[in-house]
C-alpha cells in the first residue's frame, strides 16, 4: 500500500521465509534417513544424497508439502512458499529444478504491479542460484522483465504514484535493488554474446534509463567500457522526462571507466562527449552527482590539462549566487577523488584554477577536512622535494588552514596530526645549495605556523641542520659570509625557542642549538643557548602527562643533565664569566626543581646527578679532553693544568661529593637501603678511580663509603660488589710498589675484610 516501504518490506518476509525452507528442509533430511548396504541401522542422508537414496516415506512427506502449497488460491503467497522449500525437490529427483524454475517464471507472468512481480524475480533469482548453475531461468525472466517494462510508465500506475505524492524518479529508484540482483546473475559467467543481446533489448526500450544503469552497475567494467561509446550515445538520446536522471547514468558510465581500460581510440572522444554532456547539465545536484567519478577517471588518466577543464567546470556550475553553499559534500568528493588520483599532485597544485576551486569551501570545518586530506595524500605519495615557489606557496597556503584550526579546544591526537602534515611538508621543501632562501622560507614558516609546538620544533632542527649543512659545504672553515650566516641560523633558533609551550622541548631545543652554534664557532650565541637551557630546569614540570598516565620528568633530568655536562666539557669559559660559570649555573639551578612529593625519588636522583657532575669534574681536570670541537680552544688548552684553574675543579669536587653525602644519609633515614648502597657504590667507585688515595682524607671517606656499601650488601648482587674489589685490585697491580700502591693494598685488604 506504500510503495516506498515495499523494498524494507521484502528483506523481512523473505528472511523469515528463508528460515522457513530451512526447517522443513532439514526436516525432511532428518526423517529421510537410509540404511547403508550391509547394515541394518538407519543412517542420516550425506550432503550430497541422492533421490535413490531417500525412502519413500520421506519422498511421501515431501510430496505433501508441495501438494498443501499448491492448493494456495492466493498466487503471491503460493509462489513464495514455494520458492522458499524448492530446495526441497532434491528428495524427489534430480532433474526438477530447471522445470520448476522456469513453471515458477511463468506464474510471476499473474502479478500485475511491476514492483511486486521485479521482487518476486529477484527472490527466485536468489533461490535458483542456490539449487543450480542453469541460468535460462534468468534469462527468461529479464526476457518476461522487458516485456512489462512499459508497464512501470502506465497512466493506471502514474495515477498511483499521484495519489502517494510520489515521483517518478523516487518510484525508479525502488527497483534498483531487485534488479541489480538479476542483472548480476545474468552477467555471471555469461558469454560476451549473451550480455550483448541483453544491452540491444535493453536500449530497445523506452524509457531504458534504469536497464541502462542496472547494466552498467552490474556488468563487467570492461564489458562497459569496450561499448563506452555506444552507451554513451544512449545516454545522450535518455531525457529526464521519465524519471531516470541522465546525471545518474552518466555517474555510472564514469564509475565503470574507472576500474576499466578504455579502447584507445575512443578514448579521448568518449571523454569530449561525456565533459560536453556533464557541462550542459542545468542543475547544480544533478551535475555534482555526474561530475564526481568523471572528476575520478579523469584524474587517473589523463594529463593536467583535463583535470583543468573538470576544475573549470566546477568554478562555473558552483561559483554562481553561491550556489557551492548547497553541495559542500559533494565537492569535497570531487576534490578528494581527484588529488588522491592525481599522477602529478605537484602539478594540480599549480593550477590556475586549483586554487580558487579550493576558496569555494568557506565552510570552515570542512575546508579543514579538504586540506587535510590533501596533506596527507602529499605525505602518502610525494617523496620528493621541491623549490618550485608556486607550489610551496600553494602547500603553505593548505598548510595555514590547517595551523589557523587549532586553537584551545583542539584535542592533542589533532595538534599531533596537523603539526606531523605541516612538519612533513616544511621538510620537503628544499631549495638546493642557495641557503640563503632556505632560511628565508623557514622565517616565513615561523610567521604562518604560529600555533603548533611540533612544527616549531621542526623549523628549529631544518635551521639547525642547515647549518651544519654549510659548515660541512665550507669544512669548517667559515668565510666572512657563511659565517654571518650560521650566526643568522643561531639567532633564529634563539628567537623561536622561547615561543615553545613545552619546557622539556625548549631545553632539549636550546641544548642542541647550543651545540651547533659550537660546532659553528659562535661562542657567544652557543653560551647564549646553554645559559637558556639551564635556566629552565627549575620550570620543568615535576611530573607530565603522557598517554594518560602521569610520568615524573626525574628520569628525564637525569638524562638531559648528562648529556649536557658531555657538551659542557668542550664549552671553553667566558673571560667575563669566571672559571666553569655554566657548571655552577648549573649547580643553582638543580637546587631549585621542584620535585614531585607523590612519584619522587628527590635524594637518588639528586645523587644520580652529581655523581654526573664528578664524572665531568674529573674529565675537566685532564691535562687533555678525550673529544674536541674543531676551532675550539677548550678548557685544558685555555688553563693548561693552571693550578688555580685546578683548585677550582677540587672545591667543586668537594661541594659536590658533599650533597651526595648528605644525600645518601637521608636514604637512610627514609629506609630506602638499597637506593643508598648502589649509590654509595658509586661514589667510592669515583673517589677511587679519581682521588688521591695518599691523602688520609680521601682515603678515610673510601673506607667509610665501602663500610657503608657492605652493611646492606644483601642488598645487592654479591658478582658486582667482587667485581668492583677486582678493579680496586687492577689499580693495585698497575701501581706496584710505590706509595699510592700500598695504599690500595691497604684498601684491598680492608675490603676484603668486610666481604
Amino acid at each position: 500500500s506504500v510503495m516506498q516501504f515495499y523494498p524494507s518490506q521484502f528483506v523481512l518476509i523473505t528472511d523469515i521465509l528463508d528460515i522457513f525452507g530451512k526447517l522443513v528442509y532439514d526436516r525432511l533430511k532428518i526423517k529421510a534417513g537410509y540404511i547403508r548396504p550391509g547394515s541394518n541401522n538407519p543412517t542420516a542422508l550425506p550432503d550430497n544424497f541422492t533421490p535413490d537414496m531417500v525412502p519413500e516415506m520421506a519422498k511421501e512427506t515431501c510430496l505433501n508439502w508441495f501438494y498443501k502449497i499448491a492448493s494456495i488460491r492466493e498466487l503471491l503467497p503460493r509462489f513464495y512458499v514455494e520458492a522458499a522449500i524448492l530446495k526441497c525437490y532434491s528428495f524427489l529427483t534430480s532433474s526438477e529444478f530447471n522445470l520448476a524454475l522456469l513453471r515458477l517464471t511463468r506464474i510471476i507472468r499473474g502479478i500485475g504491479d511491476p514492483l511486486v512481480s521485479i521482487y518476486a524475480r529477484c527472490y527466485l533469482c536468489r533461490v535458483g542460484m542456490t539449487v543450480t548453475s542453469d541460468r535460462e531461468y534468468i534469462r527468461e525472466n529479464l526476457t518476461d522483465l522487458f516485456t512489462v517494462y512499459h508497464t512501470m510508465f502506465s497512466p493506471r500506475l502514474r495515477n498511483e504514484l499521484t495519489r502517494q505524492r510520489l515521483e517518478i524518479p523516487t518510484y525508479l529508484t525502488l527497483y534498483i535493488p531487485a534488479l541489480d540482483w538479476i542483472m548480476q546473475g545474468m552477467a555471471i559467467h555469461a558469454p560476451d554474446t549473451i550480455l550483448d543481446d541483453i544491452l540491444d533489448k535493453c536500449l530497445g526500450q523506452k524509457n531504458s534509463g534504469l536497464l541502462l544503469n542496472s547494466i552498467m552497475t552490474s556488468f563487467n567494467s570492461n564489458f562497459i567500457a569496450k561499448r563506452a561509446t555506444k552507451i554513451l550515445h544512449a545516454i545522450e538520446e535518455h531525457t529526464d522526462e521519465e524519471g531516470f536522471p541522465q546525471a545518474q547514468l552518466l555517474r555510472a558510465l564514469g564509475a565503470c571507466l574507472v576500474v576499466a581500460t578504455m579502447v584507445p581510440e575512443e578514448k579521448q572522444q568518449v571523454w569530449v562527449d561525456a565533459m560536453k554532456l556533464i557541462g550542459n547539465i542545468e542543475v547544480p545536484g544533478q551535475f555534482m552527482v555526474a561530475i564526481e567519478s568523471w572528476a575520478e577517471y579523469t584524474s587517473m588518466s589523463y594529463n593536467l590539462g583535463h583535470v583543468a577543464a573538470v576544475l573549470d567546470d566546477l568554478l562555473v556550475h558552483m561559483g554562481q549566487n553561491r550556489i557551492f553553499e548547497h553541495h559542500y559534500g559533494e565537492l569535497q568528493a570531487v576534490i578528494d577523488k581527484i588529488v588522491y588520483n592525481s599522477r602529478d599532485l605537484e602539478g594540480l597544485l599549480t593550477l590556475d584554477n586549483f586554487m580558487p576551486v579550493l576558496d569555494l569551501f568557506q565552510k570552515e570545518s570542512v575546508k579543514l577536512d579538504v586540506c587535510r586530506s590533501i596533506m596527507l595524500v602529499y605525505r602518502e605519495k610525494i617523496e620528493t622535494k621541491t623549490s618550485d615557489p608556486v607550489t610551496t606557496n600553494a602547500l603553505m597556503y593548505i598548510c595555514r588552514v590547517l595551523n589557523d584550526s587549532v586553537n584551545a579546544l583542539t584535542v592533542e591526537d589533532e595538534r599531533r596530526q596537523i603539526g606531523g602534515l605541516i612538519s612533513h611538508m616544511i621538510k620537503q621543501v628544499d631549495f638546493g645549495r642557495d641557503f640563503e632562501s632556505q632560511l628565508a622560507f623557514y622565517v616565513d614558516a615561523r610567521a604562518a605556523f604560529v600555533n603548533l609546538d611540533t612544527v616549531y620544533a621542526t623549523l628549529i632542527h631544518c635551521v639547525n641542520n642547515l647549518a651544519m649543512e654549510t659548515r660541512r659545504m665550507i669544512r669548517g672553515q667559515h668565510s666572512r659570509k657563511t659565517a654571518a650566516f650560521v650566526r643568522a641560523c643561531a639567532a633564529y633558533c634563539f628567537i623561536t625557542i622561547p615561543s615553545i609551550v613545552s619546557v622539556a622541548t625548549r631545553m632539549d631545543l636550546y641544548m642542541v642549538s647550543g651545540s651547533v652554534a659550537l660546532q659553528n664557532l659562535c661562542l657567544g650565541q652557543a653560551d647564549s643557548c646553554f645559559d637558556a637551557t639551564i635556566q629552565l630546569i627549575p620550570e620543568l614540570p615535576p611530573v607530565v602527562e603522557v598517554d594518560g598516565n602521569v610520568k615524573s620528568t626525574e628520569m628525564y633530568l637525569i638524562s638531559y643533565i648528562g648529556a649536557l655536562l658531555s657538551t659542557l666539557i668542550v664549552v671553553p669559559d667566558s673571560p667575563d664569566r669566571g672559571v666553569l660559570y655554566l657548571l655552577r649555573l648549573l649547580l643553582e639551578n638543580i637546587k631549585l626543581y621542584h620535585f614531585d612529593e607523590i612519584h619522587s625519588q628527590s635524594e637518588g636522583t639528586l645523587a644520580t646527578i652529581y655523581l654526573s657532575v664528578l664524572d665531568m669534574l674529573s674529565t675537566a681536570a685532564q691535562e687533555t679532553y678525550p673529544y674536541h670541537i674543531p676551532g675550539i680552544v677548550s678548557n685544558d688548552q685555555l688553563y693548561g693544568s693552571d693550578p688555580k684553574f685546578i683548585a677550582e675543579i677540587d672545591g667543586l669536587c668537594s661541594k659536590v661529593a658533599d650533597q651526595v653525602l648528605i644525600n645518601l644519609k637521608i636514604l637512610a633515614d627514609k629506609g630506602q637501603l638499597r637506593v643508598q648502597s648502589t649509590l654509595a657504590m658509586e661514589l667510592f667507585v669515583r673517589i677511587v678511580r679519581n682521588t688521591d688515595l695518599t691523602r688520609d682524607k680521601q682515603f678515610t671517606l673510601a673506607v667509610n663509603l665501602w663500610n657503608l656499601v657492605t652493611r646492606n650488601k644483601a642488598q645487592l648482587d654479591g658478582k658486582v660488589l667482587m667485581g668492583v674489589l677486582a678493579q680496586v685490585e687492577q689499580m693495585k697491580a698497575e701501581h706496584g710498589n710505590t706509595v699510592t700502591g700500598k695504599r690500595f693494598e691497604e684498601l684491598v685488604m680492608r675490603m676484603r675484610n668486610k666481604l
